[in-house]
């Protein structure tokens, strides 16, 4: 189980991840879409993280491999990341946006909390 430090850190490094992924890949600029981007890459392996802790779960390994060592932990960080990003965003400021986009942006919000909780904690 990470110590509470490498958890704060990490959920930290994925908003921070999501939001220059939104910035630099799709050029997003509204502030209210970057904050719910970093919202949702922050309380996706947040609430996953509290999930594990509260049910005891203790199958934190990696996948064999060098180049993408994922295990279930991992995935679960990207999930919860992408769901709260799809739902934040549908129903809050890309409520008007094509899917394309909202479903894009949540992707990102998955994917970064998935890699950072892969290789940097």
């Amino acid at each position: 189980m990470p110590t509470w430090g490498a958890t704060i850190w990490g959920i930290l490094a994925s908003a921070v991840v999501a939001v220059l992924a939104a910035r630099l890949i799709v050029r997003e600029r509204r502030l209210s879409v970057l904050a719910v981007v970093a919202a949702s890459a922050l309380l996706g392996p947040l609430v996953w993280d509290l999930i594990l802790r509260h049910t005891g779960g203790d199958f934190f390994v990696d996948a064999p491999g060098y180049v993408f060592p994922v295990s279930f932990e991992d995935t679960g960080s990207g999930v919860f990341a992408a769901a709260i990003g799809a739902l934040c965003l549908g129903f809050g400021p890309q409520r008007a946006d094509p899917g394309r986009r909202v479903a894009v942006n949540a992707l990102i919000c998955g994917l970064a909390a998935l890699l950072v909780d892969t290789y940097l904690y």
